[in-house]
């Protein structure tokens, strides 16, 4: 009987001999984290050992809160080689990201929303190596969708939505934006924002193709700073008729992270999210090799990668003063080698940008990348308190998960990643991943 009582008393797990650093401060060596249940029990020091206690000993590392990546394309159809939940969840957990937000994508020929959402909890029920939840892209926000079922996903826990100013298939003009806004001003659910002009990019894609430009290279050429520039400057000015919160995905141009940081200086509640390729990768990209001329199709995503250092050295300026809220990877990944891949803008030697599927992979890198740049040295670009509010604590805040995911406290889940930069390549993180990849409760 004693053994029993002593295993129900007693920490599963304890981490010790770690520096643990939360979005609001690092703590000293010495603190150690007790784990009960998949959830962090006590924070202090000479935690008890138990007979059961497991003992993880961080070595000197330092301690973060799991990654939350709330933005990643998981089995998706328009992505037919991509990644499914098996192989995506386990290159986040590779890299450190222990919660993904993927998307439920509606048709624009659906009526209702609830079909789609059925056959994505089925995509991944069961599949997933890390905790997921989703949200829902919204191309068909019919009255009923906005009245009747929206308030049925919410209380499902999911809480955000994503919509689209370009893409044919999806994209809604001003006026369903503004419907939108209001419901979700009214409800309460997240709204998230591709903003692009799509009239822009049309108009320079065909001409773009009339005069035989069709490399991957002008991909890059047929969506210019100017229709990111626009179409962020007016789903601001939506969101401010409306007073709804909203956040501008993947942002890779000044002017329009301009805009985001001039309306935050008005106290709007604009957020914005920037991905690692605007701030490591340049359009060079996609020119492809002497070798491969259509190898560029890999870097092929949208917005696309800018022309100039400039433009990294802005989104730097970004992730350091607070202007993002998160940083994602928008993780799309597509095979190149495959004729329903990449290849699909290359046919009978004619290499066609508009056919290639859009995105990069990044669920795995995300963190690490960033990472590398975090500290307290004169080189470092951003604390590492900055770098844990960018990558996993504000985008539990955002999108429903706080109290769960995102910090290193007693009641939170028990999703921790344990970095040791000082090590060789390859080396330098371990993911401890306090649930089973089961659908999170209240994320987005």
């Amino acid at each position: 009987m004693m053994g029993d009582r002593e295993e129900n008393m007693g920490f599963d797990d304890v981490v010790t001999n770690g520096i643990v650093v939360t979005a609001a401060e690092t703590l000293p060596l010495g603190i150690e984290i007790g784990i009960k249940d998949g959830k962090i029990s006590c924070l202090g020091t000479s935690l008890p050992r138990f007979s059961h206690t497991q003992i993880i000993d961080a070595k000197g590392g330092m301690i973060t809160p799991g990654g939350v990546d709330s933005h990643v394309h998981f089995a998706q159809d328009n992505s037919p080689t991509g990644d499914n939940f098996t192989t995506g969840s386990r290159s986040a957990i590779a890299g450190g990201t222990t919660t993904v937000l993927a998307f439920a994508s509606q048709l624009k020929t659906e009526d209702s929303v609830l079909p789609c959402i059925k056959d994505y909890h089925t995509r991944a029920a069961d599949r997933s190596y890390c905790d997921y939840g989703f949200h829902l892209i919204l191309s068909n926000p019919t009255p009923n969708i906005m009245t009747s079922e929206m308030p049925l996903l919410i209380e499902q826990g999911i809480t955000s939505v994503k919509l689209y100013m370009t893409y044919e298939p999806l994209k809604l003009g001003d006026s369903d934006l503004l419907n939108v806004l209001m419901s979700a001003r009214e409800l309460g659910f997240t709204t998230m924002v591709h903003a692009e002009n799509s009239d822009i990019i049309s108009l320079i894609t065909d001409r773009l193709e009339a005069n035989g430009h069709t490399a991957p290279y002008f991909h890059a050429t047929s969506r210019p700073q100017i229709a990111e520039n626009e179409a962020t400057y007016r789903i601001i000015s939506l969101a401010e008729l409306t007073s709804t919160p909203i956040l501008i995905v993947h942002m890779s141009s000044e002017i329009a992270m301009k805009h985001v940081r001039k309306a935050q200086t008005r106290m709007l509640p604009i957020h914005a999210e920037t991905c690692p390729q605007y701030l490591f990768l340049l359009s060079e990209r996609l020119k492809g090799s002497e070798k491969d001329q259509f190898s560029g199709a890999k870097c092929v995503c949208s917005p696309p990668l800018r022309h100039d250092p400039k433009d990294l050295e802005a989104m730097w300026r970004g992730i350091a003063n607070g202007t993002f809220t998160t940083f994602s990877s928008d993780h799309a990944p597509s095979t190149y080698d495959h004729p329903g891949g990449k290849k699909l803008g290359l046919k009978d030697g004619i290499m066609r940008y508009k056919n290639i599927p859009n995105g990069v992979p990044g669920v795995e890198t995300r963190i690490p990348l960033l990472f590398n740049h975090a500290g307290s040295s004169p080189s470092s670009r951003l604390t590492l308190q900055r770098f844990v509010q960018l990558t996993s604590s504000d985008p539990a805040k955002l999108y429903g998960l706080e109290g769960v995911k995102g910090n290193i406290a007693p009641g939170y889940d028990a999703d921790l990643v344990i970095w040791y930069p000082d090590r060789d390549e390859g080396e330098e993180l371990a993911a401890l991943d306090g649930f089973e990849g089961k659908d999170c409760v209240g994320s987005g």
